[in-house]
């Protein structure tokens, strides 16, 4: 099947000056050589600990940064160079969930001003029809009846229906391809549940392809069909949801599933967990070789001489790891 989204040796260095008019002396490697492909319909989870870039590959993606390096093609088209009017088409079938529900709406704009937008910038309908596709994606994200909240500002929502809101918004110019940055991670349990149900209800109903970001790998093993893990802007694995849950073999991964609570305590304390010592490395200065060594408890000379490349350890799995396949 041909990739909907390839993203190919991605980088963003962001500049450190020491001084206002000094010159640039480092740089902040927030995304160092990312690469993988998105198929249409499919659910593709981008994991990590915070700073580890899962946000700017995310914001690279859909040009909302311009990259450093690399480039990305949608519908095999390359938009590293896409400009005026063609990046305007293609950001209608490239569309983002914002973390925050509440940040990414605009405080002084009522609903009905929030989600009739999208249809009167590019054209789409106008205003009478711009209102009751409005209403329809209301009611269709579960807010019923829509027309009673188009008057409303969102600090007058719960954060669960500001999220609905959100994804509202994001598909109301039939996207192919939906990014959604923690979807749930500002909500209250009670609601992520409902709220992961219905983007899964979306994706069959609009036959679409998702790439989600979040730190939560319940989130990740209940929705996506492949799992990328990053680790200080780098591909760490890239493996089947199941696959890498069952035999993860970068121990950064395996690091990550340790610290997956489990309801029996009895079970818990049997889990040989992984816990990891150290800090994050700065991206300004990483360390040489590989650069989850400093914190690996099974490191080797080999790993702090020699960068690891992604290689394959079965059907669809990959890791960046002298040791893959030999780690208990």
């Amino acid at each position: 099947m041909t990739p909907l989204l390839e993203v190919r040796e991605l980088r963003k260095w962001f500049p450190v000056r020491r001084g206002l008019f000094r010159p640039v002396r480092d740089h902040v490697r927030a995304v160092d050589g990312v690469s993988f492909d998105v198929k249409p319909g499919e659910i593709v989870g981008l994991v990590g600990e915070s700073g580890c870039g899962k946000t700017t590959t995310a914001r690279l993606i859909l040009r909302l940064l311009e990259p450093t390096e690399g480039g990305v093609c949608f519908e095999g088209r390359d938009l590293s160079h896409v400009r005026g009017p063609d990046l305007k088409a293609y950001r209608r079938k490239m569309q983002m969930v914002f973390q925050n529900p509440y940040d990414s709406l605009n405080p002084r704009k009522t609903i009905r001003h929030i989600l009739t937008q999208p249809f009167l910038v590019h054209g789409v309908h106008r205003e009478r029809e711009a209102v009751g596709e409005a209403i329809r994606l209301l009611e269709r994200v579960g807010l019923r009846p829509g027309a009673q909240f188009l008057e409303r500002y969102p600090h007058q929502f719960s954060g669960g229906q500001r999220q609905r809101i959100g994804i509202a918004r994001a598909l109301a110019l039939r996207p192919r391809l939906v990014v959604a940055d923690e979807p749930v991670s500002s909500l209250d349990i009670s609601v992520r549940g409902e709220i992961l149900n219905l983007l899964k209800d979306l994706q069959r109903d609009f036959d679409l392809a998702y790439l989600i970001i979040t730190h939560d790998l319940a989130t990740v093993r209940s929705l996506a069909d492949r799992v990328i893990v990053m680790y200080l802007g780098k591909m760490v694995e890239e493996a089947g949801t199941e696959d890498l849950f069952l035999t993860p073999k970068h121990p950064y991964t395996q690091a990550l599933l340790s610290a997956i609570p489990w309801p029996d305590p009895v079970v818990s304390r049997a889990t040989d967990r992984m816990v990891l010592t150290g800090d994050v490395p700065s991206p300004i200065n990483p360390p040489a070789g590989c650069h989850f060594h400093p914190r690996c408890r099974f490191a080797e000379e080999v790993c702090r001489q020699k960068a690891p490349e992604l290689t394959g350890q079965g059907p669809g799995h990959r890791a960046a790891c002298h040791l893959a396949g030999k780690l208990p």
